[in-house]
């Protein structure tokens, strides 16, 4: 099973300036690369804020979200929500047949899934800007 990251940064090594910061800061080339990518995988894995930003799942890919409140009420898509330990949701997923899966942030999903060490690939494009901080 390929399990990638997938996180734009600034050039200063940030993914956001808060956790709620929406990814309209990247640029064309990395929504493509996103879009690409997360098709290609079938699933994407990420956050509750991170869903927030988007606030529906995304045409073409199946969606889990780690969340203990979220309420998949008046959501479109393809949403799941989930609490599984990391190697627990690859293992589901991998058994219903997929056989990639992005890993889409935020910050404390990128590092559950990095402390489990089922990462097999990052996906890391830098964008010109500075932050100076963030997340």
């Amino acid at each position: 099973m390929k399990v990638f990251i997938i996180a734009a940064m600034s050039v200063d090594g940030f993914i956001g300036l808060t956790s709620d910061h929406a990814a309209d800061w990247t640029s064309k080339e990395d929504k493509q690369l996103f879009v690409r990518l997360t098709k290609e995988a079938g699933v994407m894995v990420m956050g509750s804020h991170t869903f927030q930003t988007l606030g529906r799942g995304l045409p073409g890919r199946k969606t889990i979200v780690y969340s203990r409140s979220l309420s998949l009420e008046g959501i479109d898509g393809d949403v799941e929500i989930s609490s599984l330990e990391p190697a627990a949701l690859i293992a589901k997923l991998e058994a219903d047949g997929f056989d990639s899966v992005a890993i889409c942030g935020g910050a404390q999903i990128y590092g559950m899934f990095l402390r489990a060490k089922v990462v097999t690939d990052l996906y890391l494009p830098f964008e010109t800007l500075m932050f100076a901080s963030g997340i």
